[in-house]
């Protein structure tokens, strides 16, 4: 019981200082954001007057709009096509026992140690060649392979812990395949998907390599990879930096405050079938 006490001691501790170390950062930001647009911040410290219209002029003249729904309009498809794709494959890897799925699942391990930054030269020529070069297709047609390695990984080890006597029992009622995927091995997988959801849109809404090489127009690119237009539009102004910034990175820590329960869920659901 000691020791059960100190571990737990121990690990409250350690929470402690990484929340800590992570919101340093996120706080400095809002200070500096809140300082006059004409100072350069020196460090950590609440203004004696926030200068709150930082976050309107880096929302208007930053075409933070059309930024959005530009990342919205990558994600509606990234997210949606990778998940169909991600699921299907990993059913078939993780239930189906699929003849030269052993293959296969090594072959995708192998994709995961493959850089972005090693692709990006022939992903650009590719774009080239299909003529999607400087269009966001060039983006999104690239990301949804660049994510099936992980994807694929994640919904296989899903199905590979759900067990087989409920395939066997469907089976046995005279369910099809396709019916028994649909009614019973989906509706188990909820919470995998809802996780990897979460994953894909971070990564997709973050994403800063590709639209910068692959997309000219700053405007056309995800939010994250438009912070090259924020840095030409307020180089010389830390304040309206930091702005734009906090304006960029407030989506994704909603998504992740909102559906944390399930992204949780989903990984404890991971820890007890392992």
């Amino acid at each position: 019981m000691i020791v059960r006490r100190s571990e737990a001691v121990i690990g409250r501790i350690v929470l402690v200082v990484v929340l800590v170390l992570t919101l340093i950062p996120l706080l400095n930001m809002v200070s500096a954001a809140l300082q006059p647009a004409d100072t350069n911040p020196t460090g950590l410290a609440w203004p004696t007057d926030p200068q709150w219209g930082n976050f309107v002029t880096a929302f208007e003249t930053g075409n933070v709009w059309r930024l959005m729904g530009s990342s919205l309009f990558i994600v509606a498809f990234v997210v949606p096509v990778s998940l169909l794709f991600a699921t299907l494959a990993g059913y078939a890897l993780g239930n189906l026992r699929m003849r030269g799925g052993r293959f296969l699942f090594l072959f995708l391990i192998l994709g995961l140690t493959i850089p972005f930054e090693a692709l990006i030269i022939p992903l650009y020529y590719q774009s080239q060649a299909l003529g999607v070069l400087n269009t966001q297709w060039a983006v999104i047609l690239p990301l949804i392979g660049l994510y099936m390695p992980f994807s694929v990984v994640w919904m296989r080890a899903h199905f590979v812990g759900v067990p087989q006597e409920l395939s066997e029992a469907a089976r046995v009622d005279g369910a099809t395949t396709l019916q028994e995927f649909w009614r019973i091995q989906l509706p188990l997988a909820r919470p995998a998907l809802s996780a990897l959801a979460i994953l894909l849109f971070l990564w997709t809404w973050n994403q800063f390599l590709l639209p910068v090489v692959l997309i000219s127009d700053p405007l056309n690119r995800t939010v994250a990879g438009a912070l090259t237009f924020f840095q030409g539009q307020y180089y010389s102004s830390i304040p309206l930096l930091n702005a734009g910034a906090l304006i960029i990175i407030v989506p994704t820590i909603l998504v992740f405050v909102i559906f944390q329960r399930q992204f949780i869920q989903a990984l404890l659901q991971g820890a007890v079938k392992g």
